[in-house]
């Protein structure tokens, strides 16, 4: 190409450039402008740094995007730091100036009532600094809160409470709706923790230092420490200073502040920090990235120049004012998406006759879109995340700071979904990858202390707490007061005060503390248990340590400890002797199931002994009556001795080795337990049931003082039958002369009482029950005491060691725990413990009886095969076998030997002589006839002699 062919070409491209910045120009031109309210505190360090953020947003929104058409003009108005200029300012915005919306204003209580006006004007309004809940409930389409409000704030508190296990929490908030906003939400939170809010501080925002100093000379009278301070940063500051000035941010203290100070930590003050050391703050978490290090490095350029009589040091771009640029960005946004074709104005309404300025308002022809678009703009901020849902800002992460010497330290952050953590690990902005688990570094406290308050202090430094005890005459063992009149000095011991004192050492604190007996000038008593308890709730004594029962009428004006004895009311009834004085001594050794079981197992063995031994033994031959007597006798002698008759079958040798094993086993319990009742004494009680002393109207004894009266009362005692005792002596005086003799025929009263007066008298009384449950022994509180919870746990710790012991030892002595007499139960022997010899003996018999009459058929079957017995009739041939087994077995070798003794002439008289000699078949019927069915056996026997 030529020369000249270039020159044309990059003189047409000139010419095509300049044509394209004429039409940018032109497009310039037809920007559309648009007005917008900032409502701010401009006489305050805060208010001029939200409005440099909001100007900064702007310019580097459309240094960005050049191209939009739509341009934002800001409209200032200072809102004075009241209310009413705030909303002099927003009439101003609306009615004069016709802006689209308004960003601002910066508290809870301004905000209020411009939203009312803006939802007449349909004006959205952007909050990016009011956090009260109470804004919540406008419920507004044209109210945005662009940063998070008190919701999520109090659960971050609340977690922060849970995490160090305090009880009891005062919150010191100010006396508006920034304030008071923010207290419902807390308390309720608290309480899930099971943390209490026993009172309050409200601080009017008008208030003077002196008026700052007497609130706080009241909390020192109070025993909580754990403070939450919820105001704007000028008050606190000197809420801080002033508690510093009396002693407050000492050792001991727990000072916890919202976001509301907690964002503005990093700018303030070093001499207002100085007086905060040690305090727990809740920050606002912004994302560190580097375009924010960027932004603020360009802020504190600009605002240097823009305020060049302020120290910049003295202010930091926080939180809030992230935010207040960020609202600006998703303002120009929705402006700029509303306006694409769009002339923004507003229209008038209805005039009426002598109308206010608030009547004549013109509405917005936009508002209501432009609130639309604001709802699903969705950015990443310089603060992180921009997302409104419902007109909140989802973002609700923050930080835990503590406030050390020199700097403002994070030692953890809070998330909706993961609580309390350590440490925040991401990667992408928009995905957090959070700790499970939260450990805390170490926390340096008000005081420079290095360790966890405990959250509650005794009120008056060098008081002493009141503990009320019991002037008991009786049972003096569990509390005894002892007074020295020569020293004017009391002393007070026992088992309850060993176990209070103990418990005491466990805790990991100490508070002074001094007994006071609960008595009148003369010494004696001054009421019962329950007008003792009662002092607790009229706060004349600050706990009370005894042998107090924890009871569910009690508990409704104290709290009790867990309990450190038993529980339950018994009854102890006078025991008597029954060792002599019954007939029929000799049959309580066993059971009457015992008793029946053996006498059948008897009977049940000389019958099988019978069925073994009929057929082959002489002993058990004869008429019936001689068999049957025979038969049972030689079983039953089988007990006391050796019998006469023997046994010559191998089946019942086998039964009698296991039955003699069983007699002797049965007669050998039984005479030691016969022995045991005859010599070792039986003591019965009295009286086993209450009902009985109930029927009977005799007289019943119950601890002088004691709830127990009640309780009788309620199940039927008259009055007059109830006798007061007061002491172990009284008891067994009165228990001596019996119910009906002026004396009583029971004590009733609880355990650990009653276990002491047994102990003392094992020979005369035993303990009957529990008939009445309790909760036992426990330590009176008053209600939400911040001491119970530690000296609860302290109580278990003490009853599960062996400290418990050696205080009952010291006390109550080593027979306290007096042994149940073993007499009192049923001591007979039961079948349960004898029936698998029952069982061995049965099978044993049952396994012979079967053997024996398998044999016997064995041998005998070819007697019913004949062709006679084959045609008879069942009952006939059953009547044969039984005749067969009725006769002798001239096999067996028992009748063998008896033949060769005497000769087998005798035999075959005998044999002769047989009834059943005619049957066919019969082993009889050799003598006139010869059976062909005879057995071979038996015809030995017949013709040839016995050659054995």
């Amino acid at each position: 190409m030529s020369a000249i062919s270039w020159r044309l070409f990059f003189s047409c491209c000139f010419l095509l450039s300049w044509i394209f910045d004429v039409a940018v120009n032109a497009a310039g031109n037809t920007r559309i402008p648009v007005n917008v309210g900032v409502v701010v505190d401009l006489d305050t360090p805060s208010g001029k740094v939200y409005l440099s953020c909001i100007k900064m947003a702007l310019d580097d929104f459309y240094a960005s995007h050049a191209h939009y058409r739509t341009r934002l003009f800001l409209k200032t108005r200072n809102s004075k730091e009241n209310i009413v200029g705030a909303a002099a300012a927003a009439l101003d915005l609306i009615k004069n100036v016709e802006v689209q919306a308004i960003l601002g204003p910066e508290t809870s209580m301004q905000a209020s009532f411009v939203v009312n006006l803006a939802n007449q004007a349909h004006v959205p309004i952007l909050s990016f600094s009011a956090t009260s809940l109470s804004l919540t409930s406008l419920q507004s389409p044209y109210f945005f809160r662009i940063t998070q409000s008190d919701f999520h704030q109090v659960k971050a508190i609340r977690d922060l409470v849970k995490y160090y296990r305090w009880r009891q929490v005062v919150p010191i908030y100010v006396d508006n709706m920034y304030g008071e906003g923010i207290i419902p939400s807390l308390i309720d939170a608290l309480q899930e923790v099971d943390a209490q809010v026993p009172y309050r501080t409200v601080i009017p925002p008008s208030a003077t230092d002196d008026q700052i100093g007497n609130e706080l000379h009241k909390l020192m009278t109070k025993q909580t420490r754990v403070f939450i301070v919820h105001m704007m940063p000028n008050l606190s500051s000197r809420l801080f200073s002033k508690a510093k000035e009396i002693g407050m941010m000492s050792e001991g203290y727990v000072w916890i502040i919202t976001n509301g100070v907690g964002n503005r930590l990093w700018s303030m003050n070093p001499i207002l920090q100085n007086a905060m050391q040690g305090v727990l703050g809740v920050e606002t978490d912004v994302p560190k990235t580097v375009e924010l290090n960027k932004f603020k490095m360009r802020w504190r350029r600009q605002f240097q120049q823009d305020n060049p009589t302020m120290n910049v040091l003295d202010v930091d771009c926080d939180a809030f004012a992230l935010r207040a640029y960020d609202a600006a960005f998703a303002l120009a946004l929705a402006i700029e998406e509303v306006g694409m074709n769009t002339s923004f104005g507003f229209q008038k309404m209805n005039d009426s006759f002598n109308s206010t300025d608030l009547d004549t308002f013109k509405v917005s022809q936009h508002g209501l879109k432009l609130a639309r678009v604001l709802s699903t703009t969705r950015f990443k901020g310089i603060a992180g995340d921009f997302s409104l849902v419902d007109g909140q800002l989802q973002s609700s992460t923050f930080k835990i700071v503590n406030v050390n010497v020199d700097r403002v330290r994070t030692i953890a952050f809070w998330t909706p979904e993961s609580g309390m953590v350590k440490t925040l690990n991401s990667t992408n902005t928009s995905t957090l990858s959070i700790s499970k688990k939260c450990n805390f570094g170490p926390i340096i406290w008000p005081g420079d202390s290095r360790y966890v308050p405990r959250g509650w202090e005794i009120p008056i430094k060098g008081k002493k707490l009141r503990i009320g005890v019991p002037v008991k005459v009786g049972y003096t063992e569990f509390v005894n007061v002892n007074k020295n009149h020569g020293t004017n000095t009391t002393k007070v011991i026992g088992f309850s005060i060993d176990v209070f004192t103990a418990v005491l050492s466990v805790l990991p604190y100490v508070f002074p503390y001094e007994f006071i007996p609960f008595e009148n000038p003369d010494g004696t008593s001054a009421g019962s248990y329950d007008k003792l308890v009662y002092q607790v709730y009229l706060e004349k004594f600050d706990a009370v340590v005894g042998d107090i029962t924890i009871r569910a009428n009690r508990s409704l004006f104290v709290d009790f400890t867990m309990p450190y004895t038993e529980s339950g009311v018994v009854m102890v009834v006078p025991i008597r002797d029954t060792r002599s004085k019954n007939a029929w001594v000799f049959l309580k050794p066993l059971t009457w199931d015992l008793w029946l079981t053996t006498l059948c197992f008897f009977i049940f063995i000389g019958f099988v002994i019978w069925v073994l031994e009929h057929r082959i033994n002489e002993d058990f031959r004869g008429p019936p009556s001689h068999q049957i007597s025979t038969s049972f006798w030689f079983s039953f002698s089988t007990m006391v001795f050796s019998h006469r008759e023997k046994v010559v079958s191998n089946l019942a040798r086998f039964l009698m080795i296991i039955w003699v094993f069983v007699v002797l086993v049965l007669t050998q319990s039984y005479t030691a337990n016969l022995a045991s009742l005859l010599t070792v004494q039986q003591l019965q009680p009295t009286v086993t049931e209450v009902k009985d002393l109930v029927k009977s109207g005799v007289h019943v004894g119950y601890m002088n003082g004691s709830f127990v009266y009640e309780l009788l009362k309620e199940i039927g005692f008259e009055e007059s039958k109830l006798k007061a005792v007061n002491s172990m002596e009284e008891s067994d005086e009165a228990l001596s002369k019996g119910g009906g003799k002026g004396g009583i025929a029971a004590v009733i009263d609880e355990t650990p009482n009653m276990k002491l007066f047994v102990a003392k008298y094992c020979s005369k009384y035993t303990m009957i029950g529990p008939i009445f449950k309790t909760g036992g022994f426990g330590f009176v509180f008053p209600k939400r005491s911040p001491l119970l919870c530690d000296v609860s746990q302290a109580v278990l710790n003490v009853t599960e060691g062996k400290k418990i012991i050696e205080f009952e030892n010291k006390w109550f002595g080593q027979g306290s725990h007096c042994e149940d007499n073993p007499n009192l139960s049923n001591n007979s022997l039961g079948l349960e413990s004898f029936w698998g010899l029952f069982l061995i003996a049965g099978m044993a018999s049952i396994i012979a009886l079967v053997i024996f009459a398998v044999s016997f058929l064995y041998n005998n079957w070819h007697i019913l095969n004949h062709a006679e017995y084959s045609r008879a009739s069942k009952w006939r041939r059953v009547r044969a076998m039984f005749e067969i087994f009725n006769d002798k077995d001239l096999s067996s070798h028992n009748f063998k030997s008896s033949q060769q003794r005497d000769g087998s002439a005798g035999v075959r008289d005998e044999v002769k002589a047989s009834p059943y000699s005619n049957w066919p078949g019969s082993p009889f019927s050799y003598e006139g006839q010869q059976s062909p069915y005879t057995t071979t056996s038996h015809a030995s026997t017949e013709t040839t002699p016995d050659t054995t």
